[in-house]
């Protein structure tokens, strides 16, 4: 009996480590997975290369809760002039002739039980690379956290490490500056602005 009780506890015990590693691992997360696209838009040409500035396809990210997708004229800004011709384009130039927007793919996507307002992060400082990674080296487009809610939690509790000056919340490389100096602006804006953990953390913040 001693033998069935203990190797029921260790299946019970084993079963609920391998739960828990499935879940946080990339399989379920999807962290550092690419996400394929009618488009293979690469975010190392436009916003590396080129210097695009995020906000100028995610109109919304500093104004609404979602950040938003490019519509297809904002793509053909430019490759109505560069690349006519590119049959990698040609999806984008058939949307733009026929009206009917392109099928971007998610990336970066939370659950439907989680609010989050993504404007309420950007215009308090919070550096696009915090979430999205490093997209400026990204040729295709990978999820770079996990966005489990770990991930959120453990932000919430320390804000003053991602805060960042609002004007420079789409500055991707922060390693040729001072971290300690980084770490007292953060600690300074997170008083200034009220960013209490307490309440950050919160259920009825994320959840309601």
């Amino acid at each position: 009996m001693r033998v069935v009780l203990g190797g029921a506890l260790l299946l019970v015990a084993g079963a609920s480590a391998a739960g828990a590693g499935l879940v946080r691992g990339t399989f379920w997360t999807r962290a550092g997975w690419v996400q394929d696209q009618t488009v293979p838009f690469s975010h190392r040409h436009h916003s590396g290369d080129l210097g695009i500035d995020c906000r100028y396809c995610h109109t919304g990210a500093e104004t609404g809760a979602v950040a938003g997708l490019p519509p297809t004229h904002t793509c053909m800004t430019c490759h109505s002039q560069i690349w006519t011709g590119a049959p990698a384009l040609a999806p984008v130039r058939q949307s733009y002739a026929t009206g009917k927007p392109l099928a971007w793919n998610r990336v970066a996507q939370l659950p439907d039980y989680v609010y989050f307002d993504h404007h309420v992060h950007v215009v308090n400082g919070v550096a696009c690379v915090e979430c999205h990674g490093r997209v400026d080296e990204m040729p295709l487009t990978w999820r770079a956290q996990p966005f489990t809610m770990d991930f959120c939690v453990d932000c919430h509790r320390h804000p003053e490490r991602a805060l960042r000056p609002p004007s420079m919340v789409t500055r991707m490389d922060w390693s040729g500056l001072n971290p300690n100096l980084l770490k007292q602006y953060g600690i300074r804006i997170a008083g200034h602005k009220g960013l209490d953990p307490d309440r950050l953390t919160n259920c009825e913040t994320c959840h309601r």
